[in-house]
């Protein structure tokens, strides 16, 4: 398995790492790889009772890897097609799975990573964490299941906010919304997170995957939508303003769309 993600499973509980802490663990091709590997093997191990999912370093995730989107050219949209093939992929293992996951949120998530936030079924994050969409900030379309998920999370008002003004949610304002569930010390978060897990391990675990089936039938379509945000995403990387937004990001400018 590549180093990408990190897979740790002690007394039932997988702990998940995203493994790239110097580039802010972004979801680059082989990071998507890894997730969907990750995932894959959580989903089909029947001793895995309880995942955590957490980022290596300070941050959780960054998000996409805008730099690596730049170095496509003209084909950045195949670019898209194929790494959000494999990260819609593990969020729909994620959502598949009956064993509980719980998202472990440190410093940043940002973009995509809200979204892996969002399809675990419970998130805990420290104190000085930070969430953003980002998206619309560099010409870009929602993916990772994000515009299925957070409105739903949310709500349609605020989601339509964090989407079109790219405005960042501190930890008590995420939880004040509804976007995670838990706020702690940062240097606890990953801790209370396996503690959490492992008293979920010790459950019933074919409960709570009967639990998370009912809740995905009660509001089908999230592969059906992140299908469409593959496809949008794909189509506006190679839009004008998809090229000038990721180009401005890393020119570290702002952009003239």
């Amino acid at each position: 398995m590549s180093s990408a993600v990190l897979v740790q499973v002690t007394d039932g509980v997988a702990t998940l790492t995203l493994n790239r802490p110097d580039s802010g663990n972004v979801l680059d091709m082989d990071m998507g790889r890894a997730l969907l590997d990750a995932a894959l093997r959580c989903e089909a191990d029947r001793g895995v009772r309880a995942v955590v999912l957490t980022g290596a370093g300070k941050n959780f995730c960054f998000g996409g890897d805008v730099r690596g989107m730049a170095g496509q050219g003209d084909a950045v949209g195949a670019y898209l097609n194929e790494l959000t093939t494999y990260i819609h992929a593990a969020i729909s293992a994620f959502t598949r799975t009956r064993a509980p996951v719980i998202a472990a949120v440190n410093g940043t998530a940002a973009g995509g990573a809200v979204g892996l936030a969002c399809a675990a079924d419970l998130a805990i994050a420290g104190k000085g964490s930070r969430f953003t969409l980002a998206y619309t900030g560099i010409g870009m379309a929602p993916d990772c299941g994000t515009s299925f998920l957070l409105p739903r999370i949310v709500g349609r008002r605020r989601a339509l906010e964090l989407f079109l003004t790219n405005r960042v949610l501190g930890a008590e304002e995420a939880l004040a919304w509804g976007l995670i569930n838990q706020v702690v010390e940062d240097a606890e978060v990953l801790a209370q997170a396996q503690a959490l897990a492992t008293r979920l391990a010790d459950g019933p675990t074919e409960s709570y995957g009967a639990v998370k089936r009912l809740i995905e039938r009660s509001d089908p379509g999230i592969e059906a939508q992140m299908a469409a945000e593959g496809r949008a995403i794909a189509a506006q990387g190679l839009h004008p303003n998809g090229i000038e937004g990721v180009r401005a990001f890393v020119e570290k400018r702002k952009p003239k769309y």
